[in-house]
């Protein structure tokens, strides 16, 4: 427990003088507290990426993954493995779109691009909705090293636990901001390829080899009828997965936050250009699920989640255990404070000032939004603590589904300006609700039968709902045109200028 805290406090503490030494005094300014300025260079560019995309639960949940299903789990690594090419295309397109226009949100995009406020506030919305259950799940990551240490969550020593692991956000991290984040990140990436590194060194005291850890643990599957969950013809559900997981991915807040506080779209390549190394961690700590297959480690019914911090107290003495908890706990802090701050933009910036209170300051706007960036923290407190494990995922789950909807009018903005703004409105609409309706009549399950013809294949439920959106928007904007229901955009030629207010909303004005 001391070595746990030593690890945490310690890092408060670094990031706190670090952000106090760089703080260069200017006025508080909304990009300046979201973005860092835009000034992050590539090196801090892509340990914040890499230290955001891939959270503390993803830590924990792909070798629970391995532990409860064998290879199936390894589905993460072919989404990790996509996401890299596709972020390349996708991320610094919307990051020159965003610096060109003066942007902060995927809200702002879709306003500049679709002069749609609707439209808009509809990003906007599925934003919040989407990345709560991400913030939710990082507090859940959080609840299973606290499992594994001997404290639980629900007690009050859980309660004080985990209100001082988030005390560091509340305290250190959201008042500077992404700024902040960018330095945390930096110990986030040394303390996990650290972490990595040592657990691998105590694995092979404990082992032979990667040979009779995949004997050993196939041998266990099999015993308890775990080691054919892979049904004939999933092959579609494997590939849609991990394409609708990249595509979601790249739509959330906090992924577009940090792309958009790069300093240039050279950084933001070269950082992208690093994700690779964080596949390769990522699938060392899957290969550690089957470690702890091959060493018989028990962790309690459904809770697959405990089996590496389970794996880390078979392994070694306490303090060394303590030392490898508390980079978790550091992992989940990062991707958590990055989660919140890109919810709390999306609420200040696009809902608050721009329908409540549009003669808000900047300096307003960034009290607004750390205030609600506090509250964001809070109520994912409190909600992990209320719901099961499985709920918080079952939600994760309707979030990727949601977010989806938003590729159209977000991650297609910068290749196209023909489809209609009320076309990508009402796409938006029936994705979400074939979607969730998709969900939740399949108990939550992340995978439906697809029929087509006397052929049906299981499909990830987002790649579903997401090709029903873009039906709609493909057959609704001839057919918009064809009636004259007028466009928002820009015509042809024109180039849009800076997003300003203007009354009670945000209003595009046309350079040119």
């Amino acid at each position: 427990m001391a070595s746990f805290a030593m690890v945490v406090g310690g890092v408060a503490v670094a990031v706190g003088v670090a952000v106090r030494r760089s703080d260069r005094g200017d006025l508080p300014q909304p990009s300046g507290w979201a973005l860092a300025g835009r000034r992050l260079g590539p090196g801090g560019t892509a340990v914040l990426l890499g230290g955001t995309v891939y959270t503390a639960y993803t830590v924990v949940a792909v070798p629970g993954l391995t532990y409860a299903t064998g290879g199936f789990g390894l589905y993460a690594l072919a989404y990790t493995v996509l996401l890299q090419p596709v972020a390349m295309v996708v991320l610094p397109q919307l990051r020159r779109l965003a610096v060109r226009h003066g942007l902060m949100t995927a809200a702002d995009l879709a306003l500049v691009r679709h002069r749609s406020h609707a439209l808009a506030l509809a990003v906007a919305l599925t934003g919040i909705l989407a990345a709560m259950p991400y913030l939710v799940l990082q507090v859940v990551g959080l609840e299973a090293v606290l499992r594994v240490m001997g404290i639980d969550p629900g007690g009050l020593v859980g309660l004080l636990g985990l209100a001082g692991v988030f005390a560091v956000l509340v305290l250190v991290l959201l008042p500077g901001g992404l700024r902040a984040c960018s330095w945390f990140a930096r110990f986030k990436a040394v303390l996990i390829f650290g972490m990595l590194a040592v657990v691998l060194v105590l694995v092979t005291r404990n082992v032979a080899g990667p040979r009779e850890v995949f004997e050993v643990a196939g041998r266990r599957l099999s015993a308890e009828g775990l080691g054919s969950l892979t049904p004939p013809g999933s092959q579609t559900a494997y590939l849609t997965l991990a394409l609708g997981s990249v595509l979601a991915q790249l739509m959330y807040p906090q992924v577009l936050t940090v792309s958009f506080a790069a300093r240039s779209t050279d950084a933001l390549r070269r950082a992208v250009l690093s994700l690779p190394l964080w596949t390769a961690a990522l699938g060392l700590f899957a290969y550690l699920g089957f470690v702890a297959l091959a060493l018989d480690v028990r962790t309690p019914v459904g809770h697959a989640e405990l089996a590496v911090p389970m794996l880390l107290r078979r392994l070694d003495a306490p303090p060394v255990e303590g030392l490898l908890l508390g980079a978790l706990a550091i992992a989940a802090l990062l991707p958590a404070a990055v989660m919140a701050i890109g919810i709390s933009t999306l609420m200040a910036r696009n809902i608050y000032a721009e329908y409540f209170n549009p003669t808000a300051t900047p300096k307003h706007e960034v009290r607004a939004a750390r205030f609600a960036a506090v509250v964001i923290i809070v109520g994912a407190l409190a909600f992990a603590l209320a719901l099961h494990p499985q709920d918080a995922i079952n939600l994760h789950l309707l979030g990727g589904v949601w977010i989806s909807q938003t590729l159209p009018a977000v991650g297609l903005a910068p290749f196209t300006r023909w489809f209609h703004h009320r076309a990508l409105l009402a796409g938006w609409a029936g994705g979400m609700l074939l979607g969730t309706a998709m969900v939740v009549s399949g108990g939550f399950s992340s995978v439906v039968d697809v029929g087509l013809g006397l052929v049906h294949l299981p499909v990830y439920v987002a790649v579903t709902a997401l090709c029903a959106n873009l039906l709609v928007v493909v057959v609704l904007t001839p057919v918009l045109d064809r009636v004259g229901v007028p466009r928002r955009s820009e015509p042809p030629g024109e180039e849009v200028g800076d997003v300003q207010r203007r009354g009670s909303r945000f209003a595009v004005r046309v350079d040119g």
